[in-house]
């Protein structure tokens, strides 16, 4: 008999800031500094412990709402949403257990000389290859949007725009 073997879908990227922390924590939760780097189609709300925000992105047309579980100033954010691995019900199709969520975590960690790191994990996806390939893409958005906060505040570049379209 084999063996089944389980996979926890879930990563973290990590990139260093030279902006003090709250500069940094301030351009994520701020919905309007975010629409500059990040949420390219806009986001509405602002980050607050048992808020829900809406993030749009016009890369990736359609906005997505976001629930925000836990906001601590200048150190750490948690986020819930939707894990969009493709296995969502239709009403011609349902599929069993389809709406499921993946948590982000976000820390921001001052290193002095007015250098902030910070790291991105998310988890949750179902050991699946529509979960995998999910996780995928989430990895390489969240790594994008690091990239794009650092040129954002170091440089004042908009390093996303008609990166994807």
């Amino acid at each position: 008999m084999e063996e089944e073997i389980t996979v926890d879908l879930r990563f973290k990227i990590a990139g260093r800031i030279s902006r003090p922390v709250h500069e940094v924590f301030e351009a994520v939760v701020d919905p309007d500094q975010l629409s500059h780097y990040f949420t390219t189609g806009g986001a509405k709300g602002r980050l607050t412990t048992g808020a829900t925000v809406s993030w749009d992105f016009a890369d990736f047309p359609g906005a997505f709402p976001v629930e925000v579980v836990e906001v601590e100033p200048d150190r750490r954010i948690v986020l819930r949403w939707e894990a969009a691995d493709g296995a969502a019900s239709t009403a011609d199709e349902p599929v069993a257990g389809a709406a499921y969520h993946t948590t982000v975590t976000m820390e921001f960690e001052p290193l002095g000389n007015d250098r902030t790191l910070v790291t991105i994990a998310e988890e949750g996806w179902r050991a699946t290859p529509e979960g995998q390939r999910a996780s995928y893409g989430n990895c390489e958005g969240w790594t994008n949007m690091l990239c794009c906060l650092k040129a954002w505040l170091e440089h004042g570049i908009k390093l996303r725009a008609g990166f994807y379209a």
